[in-house]
């Protein structure tokens, strides 16, 4: 309660995967030692976040320990063993509270002994849906507890037998949850199922280890924005919800079975997070390479029709940037030919005006050879 940390199992994974740092650093010697570290994991919890702590590891002392190993490419076997190794745990009815001590959660998932994900069941034999657990996220798991806090954990789920909701910074009254459901006939909620209840697909899909592992690699992220005006920054945290998770899988997947070459319409409605999905399919499909291990695309190039380079979508393309150098964006104070010059020099996402790019399509003949994603904002 201490830290909200498991450690149990924090300690056995990071002696299961770095045995020979954790005896040099003799973390576990005594009750002092272990005291620092988890003070200085937990400073770094409330300031990095749980999200930067998966992806970038801590540094104590002379040693940086990694809080998570990376899904492995195929054929990979030492990485398919490290892997294996991740501690994935859930624990029910969670007595998170050092003031109140009765305080349950009805769910919280580890990685690691990290919490990453909690929730609030309801159903309808005791006559509660997904909106009483909302509310109980509201009144009664607040920020001033550790495990609520913003960045400590990454996402809240409110769950009923018929739909999922799901928050990414509790802030009481303020808490604001989204919809993580699958849809139905075009329309909100989700589609009857005959072989359970509405809402299996968050465990046998969302949770299964694989597909958690994927999203906490490729999708989850901290984003800054900066008020123009004030220059305040503020951080906002960020989960995929089920129809991005969806329309960049199948991309994916196309793509990797049919190569370049093809068309597919996304519709995506006002407020339902179109510049984080053209994100998302831009750095995959900047990255995913076929069964010879060979990239599918040289360079993905995002076209939106603004004359000035929209810069919302600009912003979040290069708040989900891991490498700097990744993406170059063409806007209005460079020339015509930096769209051939980014290609040239290898950029692996290039943010494009329509008119920058109708002008620098008419060199698209010296590329022949060469293969792209084209990602239209406002295909209309």
């Amino acid at each position: 309660k201490t830290y909200a940390i498991d450690e149990g199992r924090l300690f056995r994974f990071l002696n299961d995967t770095q045995y020979k740092k954790m005896q040099e650093l003799r973390i576990e010697e005594s009750e002092i030692e272990k005291k620092k570290f988890l003070d200085r994991l937990s400073r770094k919890l409330s300031d990095d976040g749980v999200i930067n702590i998966i992806r970038k590891g801590v540094k104590y002392k002379n040693h940086t320990l990694d809080f998570y190993m990376v899904q492995p490419s195929d054929g990979n076997v030492e990485a398919a063993k490290s892997y294996n190794k991740n501690i994935f745990s859930v624990t029910r009815q969670l007595r998170y509270s050092g003031d109140y001590g009765k305080l349950a959660l009805d769910l919280c998932i580890f990685l690691n002994g990290l919490p990453i994900i909690t929730m609030e069941l309801k159903n309808q034999y005791t006559k509660q849906n997904y909106s009483d657990a909302i509310k109980q996220y509201k009144t009664d798991r607040t920020p001033d507890e550790l495990l609520f806090q913003f960045k400590r954990c990454i996402v809240h789920f409110a769950v009923d037998d018929n739909e999922v909701h799901m928050c990414t910074e509790l802030k009481r009254d303020k808490s604001f949850f989204l919809p993580f459901n699958k849809g139905n006939n075009n329309g909100a909620g989700n589609p009857n199922n005959p072989n359970g209840i509405k809402t299996d697909y968050l465990w046998k899909d969302i949770l299964a280890k694989d597909c958690l592992a994927n999203i906490l690699e490729n999708y989850v992220q901290i984003t800054e924005e900066k008020d123009e005006d004030t220059g305040h920054k503020s951080y906002k945290q960020i989960f995929p919800r089920y129809h991005q998770l969806s329309v960049v899988t199948s991309l994916l997947a196309d793509a990797k079975k049919d190569g370049p070459g093809h068309r597919y319409l996304i519709q995506h409605s006002a407020g339902s997070g179109k510049s984080n999905s053209i994100a998302w399919i831009a750095y995959r499909l900047a990255s995913i390479h076929d069964a010879n291990d060979e990239g599918i695309f040289d360079s993905v190039i995002v076209v939106t029709n603004r004359v000035v380079l929209d810069g919302q979508l600009q912003d979040t393309i290069n708040s989900f940037e891991h490498k700097v150098g990744l993406v170059e964006a063409i806007d209005d104070k460079k020339n015509s030919h930096s769209l051939a010059e980014a290609i040239n020099d290898g950029k692996k996402i290039i943010i494009s005006t329509v008119q920058k790019f109708l002008f620098g399509y008419k060199d698209m003949d010296s590329y022949k050879g060469k293969k792209f994603a084209i990602i239209i904002d406002e295909a209309h």
